[in-house]
This record gives C-alpha cells, structure tokens and sequence, in this order.
C-alpha cells in the first residue's frame, strides 16, 4: 500500500465544487471515478481545499491510497488520458503514509480577478467577474491591509457555514491593476467558507466608494456577516498556490 499525491488543475465551471455530491458533477466525483477504472480497485480522494461551486484551481491537492504497483510519478500520464479535459492533473508522487493534506501547516493563495472596462469580453466571463463601475485599486489596497494577520473573520464567512472557530490568519493580501483587470491575491494558512469571496465582495464596495478604507477595520470587529459587503461570483476565484511545510 502506498500513498499518492496528485497536484490538480481544473476549471470549475461545470462543477458543483470539489466535494463528492449525490447526483452532481463534481471534482472529487471525477477523480475517484477515473482512477477507480485506471487501478482496478476502488479508491477515494481527500482533498486538501473544498472548492466551491465554479471556482477554479491550478493546483489543488489530493491524496489517496492504493496497492497498484503503477509508479505515483506516472499516475499522472495515465490518469490524464482517462479525465474530462476541464481536469489536468500536474504532478503525481508517491508521500509518506501519514501525509494528510487537511492535517499539516500549509499556505494558500488564490487570486480574485475583476474585468473593469465598459463592456465584457465573453472570452473572460468564465474567468473574471465583470463590472463596468469604475474602480479605485489604491482605495482597495489600503483596505485590505487591514486584513493581514490573525483576526476573526466571523463578517467573512458565510452564514450557513459550520466550524469550530473562525479566527485564521492571512499573511498578505495585494490588490494590483493590469490593464483592465484588477487582481486580489490573498494568502493564508487557513480560509472560512466562501471567506476570499466575500473579501473581494467588500473590497469592491471599498474600490466603488460605497465604504471608506477604513470601514473595512470595522467589518472585522463588527463579527456579523451582515456588516461587510456582497459575496462576489465564484467564476473570478481561482486557487493559485499551495505550500506545505511536510513537502
């Protein structure tokens, strides 16, 4: 028995996220499906970031278990030819048997990319959120600074959603203008349900002029969902880089 880690690419358009749902398209489903046909045995996928519904990833990670003696670096060409072309597996590698993507000291960043022009581009509506409200990068910068570190993100996390603590950490945030888009890359150890969305959401009422900067200090030790801004469309969320310490 050995334990193979993939690194996974995917547009999340036509999916109901990453987790396994009855009935629905989904990553996961995806994975455990062909893999299952490819080694001859069941198998089944835990994944490091639960993606949501529409959301894109350039390296997800996965991990599972199986007794094939198919080398891990080769999984990857093999699986590939047996995926929808929405999912591309990058890299494939055999880890130590107790690694376990959920349960070790990792980074992420994911980027939110807004079109901001006058009219939308259909080849970028699957990939960026677009609004032709003119928005101010600089306003947005100064209110995401006050983001990074650890806070409560209870205002940042959606209503439904289940845990233990919302306190987590974000170690830096950037709001950067290229061209006509502008892109909000967010990294940290740990995110709450639909928490980067919902930053992106504010920051944006932050970039409209709707918010002052510094209301977004306020949203924070306010800890109620109903004070900060809009969950922004999942199509411009993309998860970007995944670090690990054990790696």
């Amino acid at each position: 028995m050995k334990r193979v880690l993939l690194v996974v690419a995917y547009d999340g358009t036509a999916y109901n996220g990453w987790q396994l749902q009855p009935g629905a398209a989904t990553i996961e489903g995806e994975l455990n499906s062909a893999l299952s046909r490819l080694l001859c045995e069941e198998i089944r996928v835990i994944g490091a970031s639960r993606t949501d519904s529409g959301v894109h990833a350039l390296c997800n990670i996965a991990v599972f278990d199986t007794n094939a003696r198919i080398p891990a670096e080769k999984i990857s060409y093999a699986l590939n030819q047996r995926l929808p072309e929405d999912i591309r597996i990058q890299k494939s590698m055999e880890v130590a048997s107790d690694f376990h993507p959920r349960h070790c000291n990792s980074k992420k960043t994911y980027e939110y990319r807004i079109l901001n022009r006058e009219f939308s581009f259909p080849t970028r509506r699957l990939y960026a959120h677009f609004t032709y409200v003119p928005l101010d990068a600089e306003l947005m910068r100064r209110g995401a600074a006050y983001l990074i570190g650890e806070h409560d993100f209870k205002s940042f996390c959606a209503t439904a959603a289940v845990v233990e603590t919302t306190v987590r950490t974000i170690t830096d945030v950037q709001v950067e203008r290229i061209n006509e888009e502008i892109v909000i890359r967010v990294s940290g150890t740990g995110f709450l349900y639909n928490m980067v969305r919902i930053i992106a959401g504010t920051l944006m009422e932050v970039g409209r002029g709707n918010y002052p900067p510094e209301k977004v200090q306020e949203i924070l030790e306010a800890k109620d969902r109903q004070a900060a801004g809009p969950t922004a469309p999942a199509c411009g969320l993309t998860l970007v880089k995944y670090e690990f310490e054990d790696l």
